[in-house]
């Protein structure tokens, strides 16, 4: 299977200035100036893809949210025949300009699950920097992980990475301690207190991350600013989903040096919600930054050491 590269993501974000500088200065991506429908924007090259950033309430985006991962764009030569070509129905009311001069055309989010669009080739790579490798991959606030595979594997051909369900679990164990029988300790069942069942898809040098609620009945307060864990991770896709339905909701950018590139933020004065990487999905370990450092998207690192990575 071949499947598709990710062209671009489109980052809706308040303050696009001083977004740019945690990318373009901070982290040192390759950036970019592009024409849009509906004005010009700035665009960082990170691999083989790129983050597009968008004021809230440019014309170029969906309006689906107000800040946060508004679209993706997957490559096509020809957009309008690829999406024929898998029976997709296209979103009404889009025009067919997209951004660098290029055509798109984008698919109705009910049909794929997220805001997509296909798009021509842009060129926007970039190369790597001291923190950044590439975009490890994007995450998705997912309803039907099954259905996600049959779409994105079974019909677009894009490989699927691997899956796995995050848990975390709550283990008891009761003592009896009698005077003359001495101490007995039992053991209880583990029980679970919540999790995410995730299905990571290929798309060129980074993934779609689907993240399906394990179990809605556990739910999960999130607390806000705080270092994450699992049952919280659970939380914030419920939450998500509850108030936007399936969809896009954050990125992640792959690092050698999860500890180093948050202290480099840090010190930088970017608010952090994880201070050092904590244990992620495929053996990774990750760390998020705030949403208000990025105008309102959610970021975060990974470090991990990939197992026959597939290529697109």
């Amino acid at each position: 299977m071949s499947g598709y590269d990710l062209a671009y993501i489109a980052l809706a974000v308040r303050d696009s200035a001083a977004v740019e500088e945690v990318l373009g200065v901070d982290l040192a991506l390759t950036r970019y100036e592009v024409e849009a429908p509906g004005g010009a924007v700035v665009a960082y090259g990170i691999g083989r893809t790129a983050l597009a950033l968008f004021e809230t309430g440019h014309a170029f985006l969906t309006g689906r949210i107000e800040t946060g991962v508004d679209h993706i764009a997957l490559v096509a030569e020809d957009p309008e025949a690829d999406v024929r070509r898998h029976a997709l129905p296209a979103a009404a009311g889009r025009a067919p300009d997209g951004i660098d001069g290029g055509r798109q055309v984008a698919v109705d989010p009910d049909a794929t699950g997220l805001a997509l669009r296909f798009c021509t080739p842009l060129g926007l790579s970039g190369d790597a920097s001291r923190f950044v490798e590439r975009v490890d991959h994007v995450g998705i606030a997912s309803v039907d992980n099954a259905a996600a595979e049959r779409l994105y594997v079974d019909r677009l051909g894009c490989p699927l990475e691997s899956r796995q369900t995050d848990m975390e679990v709550r283990l008891t164990v009761e003592s009896f301690t009698s005077d003359k029988y001495g101490a007995v300790y039992h053991s209880r069942p583990p029980e679970p207190v919540g999790g995410l069942c995730v299905s990571f898809v290929t798309t060129g040098d980074c993934e779609l991350e689907f993240l399906q609620d394990y179990d809605p009945s556990h739910g999960a307060d999130v607390l806000h600013g705080s270092p994450g864990t699992t049952k919280q991770d659970q939380g914030a896709i419920g939450r998500f989903v509850a108030r936007h339905g399936a969809g896009l909701h954050h990125i992640a950018l792959k690092t050698g040096d999860i500890d180093g590139a948050l202290a480099h933020l840090a010190g930088r004065g970017r608010r952090l919600i994880d201070s050092v990487g904590r244990p992620g999905s495929r053996r990774s370990r990750i760390g998020f930054v705030h949403p208000a450092a990025l105008g309102g998207v959610l970021l975060h690192f990974v470090e991990r050491q990939e197992i026959g990575h597939a290529e697109a």
